[in-house]
């Protein structure tokens, strides 16, 4: 081979080398952009609407036991279902656990309950008793996250705070006896606790639909003072005392995350 030829190869390899290593150092040269990961915290605003399904504890009043009376509670007390309606406000402080408060309004559920009473001279009565109840329910509520699956995320929370009762509309209706009560409205403040349980569906990076369950201790309510429809037999009392109000609860809501 001869010497030019030789030449030319070597100024060949040369190049091309020169052109890779360029090439290289190019590349090292170019700055690094570290990933950024999608933010897994922060604020973010609840709404929700529902149905109610609230049972009663008993209903109590101070002359259910008068002397020489006996008394027999064929419906001990059912309420009927109810809408609901609830805001909230919540950070999200990581995959696992968030926090938020919520305000409720329990839109009212009627009431029923009828009770038959043998006096100690004369035949059996009943007393029909009517009312409707209604809730504003204020919430502390903290949740647990249990992972993502294609999307769904389950959870479980607990929350506490307080709810006002309001009994309105109480009716007595003895049909025997052409006779019967009533009593006023009143409210009444309570302790309250919620145990919750749900899915979220991840809609968008920001939007989340939410399937609710929740099991709501709302406390007791009361009416105001009762009275008879003939006045001559109205006496002092305290009104009738609806105690331990609980409630099963379903919820159909969005969470938007601001990040």
């Amino acid at each position: 081979m001869s010497t030019s030829r030789i030449l030319a190869i070597a100024i060949a390899a040369g190049l091309s080398a020169g052109g890779l290593s360029g090439t290289a150092v190019a590349a090292d040269l170019e700055p690094y952009v570290e990933p950024v990961p999608l933010a897994v915290g922060g604020w973010y605003l609840r709404g929700a609407i529902g149905m109610s399904n609230q049972q009663l504890g008993s209903l109590d009043y101070e002359y259910f036991t008068a002397p020489g009376y006996a008394t027999e509670w064929m419906n001990d007390g059912d309420f009927s279902s109810a809408p609901t309606f609830s805001l909230g406000a919540g950070y999200k402080f990581n995959d696992w656990f968030r926090a938020d408060l919520t305000g409720q309004y329990r839109g009212k559920a009627d009431f029923s309950a009828a009770q038959r009473v043998t006096p100690p001279i004369g035949a059996p009565y009943s007393d029909d008793y009517t009312a409707r109840k209604s809730e504003w329910l204020f919430l502390a509520n903290g949740y647990v996250d249990l992972g993502t699956y294609k999307g769904i995320t389950p959870y479980v929370g607990a929350g506490i705070g307080t709810s006002r009762n309001t009994i309105s509309g109480f009716r007595d209706v003895n049909t025997e006896l052409n006779a019967g009560g009533y009593a006023g409205i009143d409210s009444q403040w309570n302790f309250a606790w919620a145990l919750h349980a749900g899915l979220g569906f991840q809609v968008t990076e920001n939007l989340i639909f939410d399937l609710g369950y929740s099991y709501v201790d709302l406390g007791n309510a009361t009416t105001d003072t009762a009275y008879n429809v003939n006045p001559a037999y109205s006496r002092p009392n305290d009104g009738f005392k609806f105690k331990d109000i609980t409630s099963h609860d379903v919820n159909f809501g969005i969470r938007y995350l601001f990040n």
